[in-house]
């Protein structure tokens, strides 16, 4: 069994301006970002969502095999807490390439990172951490103060992103029995 690293940020004291030089950079390089609202939550867009993910999610350890796209849509899309607004993407010349799924959780108070990935190609360029950057503007947007996410020990990269966003370890009385 995995003793998974669970992660918090409070969005409300969120520096954004500290990362905001990498979003620009992104910008400059060609980089365009939009949410899945702005382009349609339509068929298409599903199924273009789900190649990314399961693609991005391919190097996640011990993920094991994905979902099949009908368990996807009715496991991470067809729920209440899934958001249009909270699927933002990373495109270059109309391509998919990054993505960062944020679904929001009103009876327990808090947004959850489900997702944030790159294709391989297109790694090492600070391109997660503009995406998350966007994420948690659209939590702050959604009016929720905090975003958690959950990452497999060794996904180390992913660690590291986020605490250098500043996510920290939960409180004891959050931490699982």
């Amino acid at each position: 069994m995995v003793d998974w690293v669970r992660l918090e940020l409070h969005v409300d004291t969120f520096d954004d301006a500290a990362f905001e030089p990498r979003l620009d950079r992104a910008r400059e390089s060609g980089i365009a970002f939009t949410t899945m609202a702005e382009l349609g939550d339509t068929p298409a867009h599903r199924r273009a969502l789900y190649d990314l993910n399961r693609t991005c999610s391919a190097d996640i350890p011990d993920r094991g095999a994905f979902y099949t796209y009908d368990e996807y849509l009715a496991q991470r899309i067809e729920v209440p807490t899934f958001s249009a607004e909270g699927v933002v993407l990373a495109t270059l010349e109309g391509e998919w390439i990054g993505m960062s799924t944020t679904s929001l959780h009103p009876d327990e108070g808090y947004a959850f990172s489900e997702m944030t990935g790159v294709l391989a190609p297109h790694r090492g360029r600070g391109l997660s951490l503009a995406l998350k950057l966007l994420a948690i503007r659209f939590v702050r947007s959604a009016g929720y103060e905090r975003l958690i996410t959950f990452h497999h020990p060794r996904n180390t990269s992913a660690i590291a992103m986020n605490r250098r966003l500043g996510f920290v370890d939960p409180p004891a009385e959050r931490q699982p029995g």
